[in-house]
Parts: C-alpha cells; sequence; structure tokens
C-alpha cells in the first residue's frame, strides 16, 4: 500500500488478505509490517482491531524490529472465538521527532537561544498530547509545556519534564497524516482447534469376536465399544475419532485385506458408505440405535473426551443417493457409474461425487448431513480425502457451517501435495494431517517442522504416527523403541497429535508390498485383549498417559509458534524446545531416531530461545525418569533406545 507513508508486507495475512488467518482464543499473535518514510522524522506504526462482536479493542503500539529493516511488530491476543478484523497504521510521530532533535543539539551542546523554536515547537506538541492522554495525566503534560516555554528556568529544567514523558507519549502519541491499510481477517477457534490428543478407533471391533480365521462371530456396538472409552481416557486423550459408523455397501463389497470378493460374512469398508438401510445421516444397524449413539456421546464426554466423525463423501454402489441423485455421478460411456479408482487399484465399492453436478443440489444435501450430526453433539470431523474434491465447495461448506456454529473443527486427512494441502488449510480446514510419518530423520524433522511453524497462519499440524491406511518402514522394523520415539516425536513436537487404536500394542505386521497393516482394520473386525496386553506389561498405554501429562501440565507445549530447535552434532538425535509466552515454563526436548543403539551427542543451546544469558546455567527436570541434571549452553547426552531414547526436560533457574 502507497499513501502519505508506505505499509507493506503484512502479517499476518493469507494469500494477500483473501482468506483469513488462523488462532485460537488467548493465543498470542503476532502482527507484523515494513513502513518507511522520508527525510528524519519519526514514524509510528500501530494495530487497530476489532472482535467479532464489532467492539474496537485498544490500540496497540507496534515496536521497531532490527535496524535498518523498517519493520514493524506487536502481539495481539484475541479473547473469544469468531472473525476479527485489524488493521496497521502508520503515522508521523512530532514528539518523537522533536525528542530526538532536541536531545542531539543538547548533547553537542546547543543552548537555550540555539534551541528556542525547538523550545516552542515542543510545547506546541505537548498542548496537543494533553488532550490524547488520560485525565490523571494531562496536568503532567501541560506542566511540561509551561515548563518549555519558562525562559527563566535553565535549559536542564525546562527541558527535563518534557523529555520524561517519552514512555507515556508512546502510548498516546500525537498522530499526524495517519496512512492506514486495508482490514485483515483472523478467524479465532476455541483452544482445541490447536492442541488436541486424538484417539482413532473402530467402535465395530470393540466387544467384537471373531473365528481363527478372523471371520466374525460377533459385531461390536456402540454399548461394547463406550467400554473402551475409560482406557483411552487414561491415557490423557481428548478427542476420539470414530470411522464412519454408516451402513456399509453391500454391493461390490470388499473382503479382508481388500480382496474383491467378499464373503457373506464379511463387514466391508466403513468408507463404502450406504446401501438400503441409510446413507450418511444414518446409523449401521449392527451398531446400534440413534439413542444408543447418543449415550456413547454422553458417556465420551463424561470421560473429557470429545468424539469426532468421519466427514467422506463418497457412496456405496447402494447409497440411497446413486438412486435419487445419480446425476450427482460421473456415468462412463457404457452408462455405468464410475467407480473410484487410483491407477492401477481399483474402489469397486465406491462411487465418487462429481462435484460440477448439480452443485447447488450437492451442496444443499451435504451441510444438512453435517447438521444432522452437529445436532447430536459432534463439533470435531475428519474429513475423508478432502483433496479429491474441489476447494470452492470446502470453502463453502466449512463457512456456512461456522455462521452459525463458530465452535466445529474440521482436520483434513490429505496426504498430497504441498500446494494442495496448503490451499486447504488456507480456505478453512482447522487442521491438517502431515508429512510427519515420512519424516524420519533429525535433519528431515527439522527442516519440515522450520516449514510448518513459518505456515502457522494458515495451517495446523496434527502428527499420526499411523493411521488404519499406513503402518510406515519404521515402525514395522524398528521395534518397540521406535514406537516410543515416534510418540515423543508427534506429542512434543506439535500442538495436535493422534494414533490409531494398536499402536499401543505394538502392531506392526505389514500386508506385503504396500505400506499398511495385515489383515487391516478397514475390512475386517480386529479386537484386541487390552487388558491382557497391559498386564503382561506389553502395553505402551502407561508411556502414552504420561507423555498427554506432560502434554497437559505444561502450557509451552500448547503452542507451535515458539517452536525452536537447537543444534547437536550427532545426526542420529535431535533436540528443540518450547518456551511459554505468558510463564517460566520451558520444555526441553532430546530424542533419539535410532531405535537400535544408543547414540551420544554434544548439545549447544541457544540460550535466549531458553530465557537465558549466554553464561548461565539452570537446573533440567527429565518428566519421563524424574532424573535432575545441571545445565548449560553446552550439555552431552546419552540416549538408548531400550531405557528411554528422549530427554523431556523441563527448564529450571538455579535457585
Amino acid at each position: 500500500m502507497v499513501g502519505r507513508f508506505p505499509i507493506e508486507d503484512v502479517t499476518p495475512s493469507v494469500a494477500c488478505g483473501r482468506y483469513p488467518a488462523k488462532a485460537v482464543v488467548g493465543e498470542l499473535v503476532p502482527v507484523s509490517a515494513t513502513s518507511y518514510r522520508e527525510g528524519h522524522a519519526a514514524l509510528g506504526c500501530s494495530v487497530r482491531w476489532q472482535g467479532p462482536d464489532g467492539v474496537e479493542r485498544p490500540v496497540v503500539r507496534m515496536t521497531a524490529g532490527e535496524f535498518g529493516s523498517d519493520r514493524w511488530h506487536a502481539t495481539i491476543r484475541p479473547d473469544t472465538e469468531g472473525r476479527w478484523i485489524f488493521a496497521v497504521e502508520a503515522f508521523g510521530d512530532p514528539y518523537l521527532t522533536w525528542w530526538d532533535a532536541v536531545t542531539k543539539k543538547i548533547d553537542a551542546g546547543q543552548g537555550p537561544e540555539d534551541l528556542a523554536n525547538d523550545l516552542a515547537e515542543g510545547a506546541l506538541v505537548l498542548e496537543q498530547a494533553a488532550a490524547l492522554v488520560p485525565a490523571g495525566d494531562r496536568e503532567r503534560v501541560l506542566a511540561a509545556a509551561g515548563s518549555l516555554k519558562d525562559k527563566d528556568l535553565p535549559l536542564f529544567e525546562r527541558v527535563s519534564p518534557a523529555l520524561r514523558l517519552r514512555d507515556l507519549l508512546w502510548e498516546y502519541p500525537v498522530r499526524e497524516q495517519v496512512t492506514r491499510t486495508t482490514s485483515y481477517q483472523l478467524w479465532v477457534d476455541r483452544k482445541k482447534a490447536l492442541f488436541s490428543a486424538w484417539y482413532e478407533f473402530f467402535p465395530r471391533s470393540e466387544g467384537a469376536e471373531v473365528k481363527p480365521d478372523g471371520s466374525p462371530l460377533r459385531h461390536g456396538t456402540f454399548v461394547t465399544a463406550a467400554e473402551r472409552i475409560p482406557a483411552v481416557a487414561a491415557m490423557g486423550f481428548d478427542v476420539l475419532y470414530l470411522p464412519p459408523i454408516h451402513p456399509i455397501g453391500k454391493v461390490n463389497r470388499k473382503g479382508p485385506n481388500n480382496s474383491v470378493v467378499a464373503g457373506p460374512a464379511d463387514v466391508g469398508s466403513p468408507w463404502a458408505i450406504g446401501s438400503t438401510e441409510g446413507g450418511h445421516d444414518a446409523l449401521h444397524p449392527e451398531l446400534g440405535s440413534d439413542e444408543d449413539f447418543r449415550a456413547f456421546v454422553r458417556k465420551a464426554e463424561e470421560h473429557g473426551l470429545e468424539v469426532a466423525l468421519d466427514l467422506a463423501l463418497q457412496c456405496a454402489p447402494d447409497h440411497p443417493w446413486v438412486q435419487e441423485h445419480p446425476e450427482w455421478f460421473t456415468i462412463r460411456p457404457d452408462g455405468q457409474i464410475a467407480y473410484a479408482e487410483n491407477p492401477p487399484k481399483k474402489y469397486q465399492d465406491i462411487y465418487p461425487i462429481n462435484f460440477d453436478r448439480d452443485p447447488e443440489g450437492i451442496r444443499a444435501e451435504v451441510l444438512r448431513v453435517v447438521r444432522h450430526w452437529i445436532a447430536r453433539g459432534i463439533k470435531i470431523f475428519r474429513v475423508d480425502n478432502p483433496h479429491t474434491k474441489p476447494l470452492n465447495f470446502w470453502r463453502w461448506l466449512i463457512w456456512q457451517v461456522k455462521k452459525t456454529d463458530p465452535d466445529v473443527l474440521f482436520l483434513a486427512e490429505a496426504f498430497t501435495r504441498p500446494a494442495m494441502m496448503a490451499g486447504l488449510g488456507k480456505i478453512g480446514f482447522t487442521q491438517s494431517y502431515t508429512y510427519f510419518t515420512w519424516r524420519t530423520s533429525a535433519r528431515e524433522m527439522r527442516e519440515y517442522c522450520e516449514e510448518l511453524v513459518a505456515s502457522v497462519d494458515y495451517m495446523r499440524p496434527n502428527f499420526w504416527p499411523n493411521t488404519p491406511d499406513i503402518l510406515h518402514e519404521s515402525l514395522q522394523r524398528g521395534g518397540p523403541p521406535m514406537f516410543k520415539i515416534r510418540a515423543v516425536l508427534a506429542s512434543m513436537l506439535t500442538p495436535s497429535w493422534g494414533l490409531y487404536a494398536g499402536y499401543e500394542l505394538f502392531e506392526h505386521e505389514p500386508r506385503p508390498g504396500v505400506e499398511e497393516y495385515l489383515d487391516n482394520e478397514k475390512y475386517q473386525l480386529r479386537p484386541r485383549d487390552w487388558a491382557g496386553a497391559e498386564a503382561a506389561g506389553r502395553s505402551l498405554a502407561p508411556f502414552l498417559a504420561r507423555l498427554n501429562r506432560i502434554r497437559r501440565e505444561n502450557p509451552a507445549l500448547h503452542w507451535l509458534r515458539n517452536l525452536r530447535f537447537h543444534d547437536v552434532d550427532n545426526p542420529s538425535l535431535i533436540c528443540f524446545s518450547k518456551k511459554d509466552p505468558d510463564s517460566p515454563n520451558t520444555v526441553l526436548v532430546v530424542c533419539s531416531f535410532d531405535s537400535l543403539t544408543a547414540q551420544w551427542g554434544n548439545l549447544t543451546l541457544d540460550l535466549p530461545a531458553l530465557g537465558y544469558e549466554w553464561h548461565e546455567r539452570f537446573t533440567v527436570r527429565d518428566e519421563l525418569t524424574g532424573a535432575v541434571y545441571d545445565w548449560g549452553q553446552h550439555n552431552a547426552v546419552r540416549l538408548d533406545p531400550f531405557t528411554e531414547p528422549a530427554h523431556i526436560l523441563t527448564v529450571h533457574r538455579r535457585v
């Protein structure tokens, strides 16, 4: 922008202000801009902002950044959900101009006669300022103006009262030739949009029984699945994500491990949604009734868990939409509806929706479905493959929902090209799955996380070590220590993380030729002996509970903007920290990427990032083991994957 004063490169700004930037209630949001002016006169900058209620918040004065950069910085803290707006203003600051000139002239030895005009000009500025400051300070400002006019006073006594007003007139400046940018948007979500711990399980597997060959004997229900809720809560998770819970298509149903032919008792994939029993607004009859589902949600809430549902906009061939709205699908030259393909893979049990055919009808129906589940207490949706649907559809849907239910959150399950993943974040998705799973070295992880921190205004990451679709080679071959390593990294690097059931049992047998589980739960029931594994000491559940407890108790881990990396001379190790902006709480993590051998490393810490001077020493307490160490800038560490492959350290000043 070019007005009286240029104001450029305002942040946060997403796609040149086309979309709102993101924040959560209580988050310190940095605002910055580049602004400058001609000559030597002083320039001031400030942020004007208002909340969803339309009420202006107190103006925030910006401070200059690195000398010569002409970059200005401030922070704002939104305190309620909804759409906020802000603008940056630049203005001439005659008091600072005067202050700078007068102090330099006095330092150069100039006397009252030389400064006659300067003193008179200063008095005029202070008289203007008296009308801007709080009533309790008005007399002090006018008295300083009077001193500048009093020729009988020594120069020091004439000038000193005016010079001492610098702090006051920083907060209440005289502003000349004010230039203002256009307004920028900031969408503010509830805290869980940024800080959350997810756990995914299939309700149909909880309480189920199967034959030795894996074929089903008894289907789990909402009632039997509810029995698992206390254990999930005990591990410290606060979001319980359910894959689709709708009727599953019978036409072209897939068998175990995605086999083309299904047996009469095979349960099929929950993502093949819809049958004669109903569609996206219906419940699978074997899971239970609407009241059973409501009771499941209530029990989760009683244990501190919020239920998230899968929103998968695709249909089985026998979904009611196929009969009622054939125009919503792509018709092949042979007259058949096109099924889903990702060549050479074929998904004969799923029909993709063609969003370019009757877009208004599709939009209205999907919005109705989403509101149907909101009415049943669902405020979080994990959206399946959003990158295969038009972005303008998602933008419309998300903001239609936000108009009436601003606390609804959407997680994008999109493992795709970077531009598309960023685009989904920009148009309104609350959180996003990421490439975390495939970052398997310290260097790769550091570089990727630094990219994410730079993108925090529009893309909030949610780190998952595993999903029903993804069993990475590192978990297939890394043994139990690797399960600990990936859990530490996922839970400590980002405020939101999640995992899929079975992780705590170290499930790692792969399906040959693909990066997923053998006997995949997507296609068959998979009951697990949770109690037996824990009783035998073969469960990671206590460790996961400790990680989530550490997360809850340390507010530094609730944010992403504060992630900082530190140098370590061993490429198998990573070191990072988070410092809470509102408290002394600081967490320092050192983690190994090697699950097979012990690793030594020498750390070089960026002490100012931890809140210390370069020479200071401090105490760190390992929250995993309870050990206490005396540390400084340089420290040696040894991590053994068969004891603890990581240090999670809280930092404390020495007493």
